[in-house]
């Protein structure tokens, strides 16, 4: 937008300092710089890029060193190297473009005084993204603080995917499975290469849970969608009491006592991840049921099946079959995300299963 633009510049010149425009298309650049001197004729421009010769380059920033022109509009050749503390504003056009680490260096060139740094990452107007440069642009706004490189490397890593390092060739298959799991990976298939013993394959699944009850995080609750987001990936991990009551505490710090909703989300996350690890591929409620349905490799035994026979007596029935699963009859009043998740923390401890 012309008039963000522009004023973005005019708030800098307002305060003495100068600013980075960065155009990175050699071609063009000069239409580029034509059209911010319209926007802001009162300022001195200078364009610099790497096709310049080494001595038309030089001066041009001595210029703009001693402070002769307020505006540098140029490529990316201003990535790294520079430290001028009077340049506090950065802007960025056609951010889209840009990797995520290379936007996080080319920011890292304004707020190299004690004065507050702006840096517009900008895109053109309606202009629909694709779902990368989505990320990238998310990421780099969220990252400002201080050390965040480490979390942009990562985040960048994760976006462009990892290089097979056993091969030549370039997977990316890490964009889908995420870091963790990857390194998880390499790790088994070195060992395997390596002959070294092969670890029992240990009981999990993918448990899709199916309940009549809301369970979210609500916008009135907690506001913020990145900060949301990342309270949903807290809350993913939840598999124990103990890690259940560290959440709680921590978002009755942050935004005050929990809806109805944010208990059910809790309830749900560890229904997910109590039932991966023993084996139970769907946890459904069908009318005043609820039903558990297991993979074939899980840890469900008969001897577990009368531990829980004592407790729910003739609520609880068994099939077998291809595809066993247990029947609960649901207690009204209770909600079904709380007895389906009792039977699970009670089949975790009677089968020992590790975390």
């Amino acid at each position: 937008d012309d008039n963000t633009l522009a004023d973005a510049i005019r708030r800098e010149l307002g305060r003495d300092g100068q600013v980075y425009v960065v155009y990175n298309r050699v071609k063009g650049i000069q239409n580029a710089a034509r059209h911010i001197q319209e926007l802001v004729p009162e300022a001195k421009i200078s364009v610099g890029h790497g096709q310049m010769s080494e001595r038309q380059l030089e001066d041009v920033m001595m210029e703009f060193v001693s402070g002769e022109t307020q505006i540098l509009i140029a490529t990316t050749i201003i990535e790294s190297g520079l430290d001028i503390p009077n340049v506090n504003t950065m802007i960025i056009l056609d951010a889209d473009r840009f990797g995520l680490s290379q936007l996080y260096q080319l920011r890292g060139r304004v707020g190299r005084s004690n004065r507050m740094a702006y840096a517009y990452l900008m895109y053109k107007k309606d202009k629909v993204l694709s779902e990368i440069a989505e990320k990238r642009l998310r990421a780099i706004r969220e990252f400002t603080e201080f050390g965040a490189g480490f979390r942009v490397a990562m985040r960048d890593l994760e976006l462009r995917g990892a290089g097979n390092i056993l091969g030549v060739e370039q997977s990316g298959h890490m964009l889908s499975i995420g870091y963790e799991l990857y390194c998880k990976l390499v790790e088994e298939a070195v060992n395997e290469l390596r002959g070294g013993p092969a670890e029992e394959a240990p009981i999990s699944a993918d448990t899709e849970v199916n309940l009549l009850v809301s369970a979210f995080l609500p916008e009135t609750y907690v506001a913020d969608e990145l900060t949301r987001l990342a309270m949903y990936k807290r809350i993913s991990g939840v598999y124990d009491r103990q890690a259940r009551l560290e959440v709680t505490d921590e978002l009755l710090d942050r935004f005050g006592d929990l809806p109805r909703e944010a208990e059910n989300l809790l309830d749900v996350a560890m229904i997910h991840n109590l039932g991966s690890r023993l084996g139970i591929a769907k946890v459904v409620q069908q009318k005043d049921r609820l039903v558990f349905v297991f993979e074939e490799h899980n840890a469900f035994t008969p001897e577990l099946f009368l531990q829980l026979l004592d407790r729910f007596g003739q609520k609880l029935t068994v099939y077998g079959g291809s595809a066993p699963r247990l029947s609960l009859f649901a207690e009204k009043g209770r909600s079904p995300a709380e007895q389906a998740l009792e039977l699970l923390e009670i089949m975790t401890k009677k089968a020992k299963i590790p975390a």
